[in-house]
């Protein structure tokens, strides 16, 4: 009972498409508009690239300039004591970032407190001096009243015995002693003012802040305070260390190397261009760059800073000779600075090199 119902329906499958008018619909025609009409869109959107990519070219690349011969350059600081002494601790280590004042090496400080110590007991000597100084003055300037009086009355006694040796009233020999009695005290009076005028010399017009004594002994103490404080030495940019060669128990002298740091906030990238591509370059012109560190996905933003005053090859430790028979013309490369934005290098520091 099933067998023709299966049949029939087998037939209809295998019948030919029809339209809607019943004419019948080949597959291979159809495939064919189907691959012309992809053509076709293909064929428009490739029009569409080349149209947008040679208008960019046009307005954009055509002025752009590009090198992969570029390298990060940057100030490296040598860190160098001030005074000698023996190293008795280190505080940084190559890869170690470090701040401005940071204390890097502590040198040994016990000679230097003890100057410092020594020249704080001569300036209280010295100030202690000034004020003795200021009371002999004192003492000495009453003596002189003193002996004004005694001058005084010297005088006044000659007077008197000359009034009453011409009456002969006294001895000559009296009136001998009244004339030298005030030569005496003339003497005595000179003296005084000789010496108060000595020992005023060391404090007249000055005080105890402008004495040249105490001054002296003053910068002694600012001088061995000075030493004292540099037997720690800090560092003098924020930066990260590198080529550390100091170790604790080492002697170290003034201006010898113990490490250095390099300010990654402040590089920069010098770019060696041809020169046939410096042709429209100058000073300020935007520039963006990336780096094999981070990778093509993150930009860093820069400006032109200079050029240098001459190509790589003439700055070179055997510059080029060029005088002879057989010369090729090679374009030379000009190293421009390009400086990078501060706070894209904290972001994601740039290591020299």
């Amino acid at each position: 009972m099933n067998s023709p119902s299966a049949r029939s329906t087998a037939d209809a499958a295998s019948a030919p498409a029809t339209t809607g008018t019943g004419e019948p619909v080949h597959p291979a025609i159809d495939l064919a508009a189907r691959r012309r009409l992809a053509f076709r869109w293909f064929a428009l959107g490739l029009l569409v690239t080349v149209v947008a990519g040679g208008s960019w070219w046009w307005t954009e690349a055509r002025n752009l300039e590009s090198t992969d011969d570029a390298y990060v350059a940057g100030d490296v600081v040598q860190v160098s004591p001030l005074v000698e002494g023996t190293a008795v601790a280190v505080f940084a280590h190559d890869t170690d970032t470090v701040k401005a004042g940071a204390p890097l090496v502590q040198i040994d400080s016990t000679d230097a407190r003890v100057a410092l110590d020594a020249a704080v007991d001569a300036l209280a000597h010295a100030v202690r001096d000034y004020r003795s100084a200021g009371a002999d003055a004192q003492h000495e300037r009453a003596q002189i009243n003193l002996r004004e009086a005694d001058l005084a009355r010297a005088e006044d006694d000659l007077q008197r015995r000359t009034a009453i040796a011409a009456e002969g009233a006294i001895s000559k020999e009296e009136f001998r002693h009244a004339g030298h009695a005030v030569s005496v005290a003339q003497a005595a009076l000179d003296a005084q003012r000789a010496a108060y005028r000595a020992s005023a010399a060391h404090i007249d017009g000055t005080t105890i802040a402008s004495n040249p004594l105490v001054k002296e002994a003053a910068a002694h103490v600012r001088s061995a305070a000075l030493a004292l404080a540099r037997t720690v030495v800090r560092a003098p940019v924020s930066g990260r260390v590198t080529r550390r060669v100091v170790e604790v128990g080492q002697h170290v002298a003034p201006g010898s190397p113990l490490l250095e740091i390099v300010p990654l906030e402040r590089v920069w990238v010098d770019a060696n261009f041809k020169e046939s591509q410096l042709e429209h370059m100058h000073p300020g012109q935007a520039a963006t760059l990336t780096s094999d560190l981070y990778g093509g996905a993150l930009v860093f933003h820069g400006t032109i800073e200079g050029f240098e005053a001459g190509t790589g090859a003439a700055f070179a430790a055997l510059p080029a000779q060029n005088a002879t028979g057989n010369w090729i013309k090679v374009v030379q490369r000009v190293p421009v600075r390009i400086a990078l934005d501060p706070r894209e290098l904290r972001a994601h520091p740039l290591l020299i090199g």
